[in-house]
């Protein structure tokens, strides 16, 4: 009698939907990275679809446009930037301690999004006056409020010196903490954690009630 065969046992496929996502991902990751390096407006969906090595029709099958790309790039990143801002405004600390969180945080964001984060800065101005980059003008609303408010209370509460110009600080921190996304690559000498503190220990002798 002819033996019956056994069925063959093969590994299980990836499901196709999540093979899609992490494919979407890889894209949206090139992409960031030719619009951080070229600028938005220079960048063009054949150039993406190059460095992503396949056809630029191909790259349609996941994208309609440009604009698309970018747009999801930057929502990932605020979203996300958000995120950990909001639990460190939520978290009930004082206003030194919000400060460095909210320090150590922005950049824990430029190392998981350095890209984006070049982008934001290069191109937001010019992009929040179109309806579908709306948003970015709001997020930079929230942000500077975040900011001024922290450093307010730090002046009402004494931890801060009383002749401090607030708004001044605001962009003097904001400016220097966020072009470290000009320079800095993940995985360098330095984890997100240590540049945050070797920042604050500039920043805040400069800003700190002497004693």
């Amino acid at each position: 009698m002819p033996t019956k065969k056994k069925p063959q046992v093969t590994a299980p496929k990836k499901p196709a939907a999540a093979a899609a996502v992490a494919r979407r991902g890889e894209l949206l990751s090139t992409a960031a990275e030719v619009f951080a390096e070229h600028g938005y407006n220079a960048t063009t969906v054949r150039r993406i679809a190059d460095e992503a090595g396949m056809l630029a029709g191909s790259l349609y099958y996941h994208f309609d446009s440009k604009e698309s790309m970018l747009e999801e790039i930057l929502r990932t990143f605020l979203d996300e930037l958000w995120d950990g801002y909001d639990a460190v405004l939520g978290a009930g600390l004082g206003p030194r301690e919000t400060l460095e969180a909210l320090v150590t945080e922005s950049f824990r964001e430029i190392d998981r999004h350095r890209a984006a984060v070049a982008i934001y800065q290069k191109e937001s101005k010019q992009l929040a006056v179109q309806e579908r980059f709306a948003f970015l003008a709001e997020s930079q609303r929230r942000f500077e409020k975040a900011w001024l408010s922290t450093l307010r209370r730090g002046v009402t509460a004494r931890v801060f010196r009383a002749d401090l110009d607030v708004r001044l600080t605001y962009r003097f921190v904001r400016d220097t903490v966020w072009v470290a996304a000009s320079w800095y690559r993940p995985g360098g000498q330095h984890s997100p954690e240590e540049i945050a503190r070797q920042y604050l220990s500039m920043v805040l002798d400069g800003i700190a009630v002497r004693e």
